[in-house]
């Protein structure tokens, strides 16, 4: 029974980052971006049925290629993203039909990469779809933000030594 829980919050959570992309949000680079991936692989980890004690060699390779799908999927979801800044300065982001291409081919290779170690006789826990998600969310948040970095305009530089100082408009006194 816990598997099946198990694969349908990540279902529910699934759904719910996909719905939420699509909508603009806004993008925060002073939060910690990186805590909840951090706390689904932690959830992950400490599952005992991430690898099949019976079949090591595919599993891990499983799982690897597992891993590898989400990182591919965070990093093309970022990269299909629009993002824009605002007046005000706040950067902005929401996902493109490109996002959504994106993240079906992920699910169709995810059900691949299931299929196939269900060929093999794997078992295979939904701790490493969990782990996935996680690096999934890792990837595209760190990149988001990296790209709103770029989008904010850099501070005016001080002046050099020698240049003229600006006076300022205040009240002066003499």
């Amino acid at each position: 029974m816990s598997g099946l829980v198990d694969a349908l919050l990540i279902v529910i959570a699934v759904i719910v980052v996909i719905a939420r992309q699509f909508r603009a949000s806004r993008i925060d680079t002073d939060r910690r971006w990186w805590l909840l991936p951090a706390v689904l692989a932690v959830v992950a980890l400490r599952e005992p049925g991430l690898v099949d004690a019976h079949h090591r060699t595919a599993s891990v390779t499983l799982l690897v290629a597992e891993l590898l799908t989400g990182l591919a999927i965070g990093a093309g979801w970022a990269w299909t993203s629009r993002i824009w800044t605002e007046p005000d300065g706040a950067v902005w982001s929401r996902s493109t039909k490109a996002s959504g291409a994106v993240w079906a081919v992920g699910i169709a290779l995810r059900v691949g990469l299931f299929a196939l170690g269900a060929a093999i006789g794997v078992h295979q826990d939904s701790s490493a779809l969990l782990l996935a998600l996680a690096a999934t969310l890792l990837v595209r948040s760190g990149t988001l933000v990296r790209r709103a970095h770029s989008l904010r305009p850099a501070p005016a530089p001080a002046p050099a030594y020698g240049e003229p100082k600006v006076r300022s408009t205040g009240k002066e006194r003499v």
